[in-house]
């Protein structure tokens, strides 16, 4: 049974849930900023320039300085930034025991896809530069960089760049063809997610390019020789499906894939770790999974 505090925050987020798709970006925007939490205070947040985009090392105390999850904030390709994903971005150091650079990577409509692939390959690239060894580092991320993730790791394998120990996508959003059935069979369920956002999303991000391309619906790429994976999804999200058919598409393709689907558990409900039992749960799960596969300085 969900815990008392989840079921507390299921009634905030279908009592704020906007019922109007016909909303212009800005608003769209704003109403996400609107929401972030801070971040906690064993984090600390240092702005840095990569390649020319804005970024932050955001680290909580006690993080391995030789282990490093590139993030990629969520927010359907079009929304996100610093602010909304640093608490995230925080709660991911301090169970990972490493640093996390939180990218903010171009967002459409303004830059369509593969604006956000080639900044995340870039912020790779310029890791690997800094001297990090490949295996030190995770590329994670939610929902719309969940799927950007997986999208990365292919661009990454594409471009013949060494691989990273390992990817996380939470929620991922890997199916842009919106042909998944539980875009409305769990409609009812998902106070967080509904297809017809999604569907201008898709729109604005991919721009006219075909949505089977992998690197836009990765769930229905070829994933031969990726890093191991850690995929979560709630099981009462609208992008269940987009998950299951990443994670079956993986191991079709030898690639080492863990799945977890948490029960009664809605869109990237991670972000309410420290609050939530079950959000705290998630994050520490994923924290195990890094630890587990990620050689920093302190195994070296």
């Amino acid at each position: 049974m969900p815990s008392p505090q989840y079921e507390k925050l299921l009634g905030i987020l279908w009592a704020n849930r906007r019922e109007d798709v016909d909303v212009a970006i800005e608003v769209r925007r704003a109403g996400m900023e609107s929401f972030a939490l801070p971040a906690a205070d064993d984090v600390s947040a240092t702005a840095v320039d990569v390649d020319g985009m804005a970024a932050e090392w955001v680290v909580a105390a006690g993080a391995d300085a030789g282990t490093v999850v590139l993030y990629l904030h969520g927010g359907g390709y079009v929304m996100g930034s610093l602010s909304t994903h640093r608490k995230l971005a925080g709660d991911v150091s301090r169970a990972a025991g490493a640093r996390v650079l939180l990218l903010d990577y171009r967002l459409a409509p303004e830059a369509p896809y593969p604006a956000a692939v080639d900044d995340a390959v870039a912020a790779y690239r310029w890791l690997l530069a800094a001297g990090i060894e490949p295996r030190a580092i995770a590329v994670a991320g939610d929902s719309a960089g969940g799927g950007l993730t997986v999208a990365t790791l292919l661009a990454l394998r594409d471009r013949g760049l060494p691989m990273p120990g390992a990817g996380v996508a939470i929620s991922p959003w890997a199916d842009l063809t919106m042909e998944a059935a539980s875009l409305e069979g769990l409609a009812e369920r998902d106070p967080v997610v509904r297809s017809g956002d999604l569907k201008r999303y898709r729109d604005w991000y991919l721009d006219g390019t075909d949505p089977r391309h992998p690197c836009a619906s990765p769930a229905h790429a070829d994933l031969t020789g990726l890093p191991p994976l850690l995929v979560h999804v709630g099981e009462a999200e609208v992008l269940l499906d987009d998950a299951v058919l990443l994670a079956e598409s993986g191991r079709r393709d030898g690639v080492d894939v863990t799945l977890e689907a948490w029960p009664d558990m809605v869109h990237v409900w991670h972000v309410f770790a420290g609050r939530v039992p079950e959000s705290t749960a998630a994050v520490d799960r994923i924290g195990a999974f890094l630890r587990a596969r990620l050689v920093g300085a302190q195994d070296s």
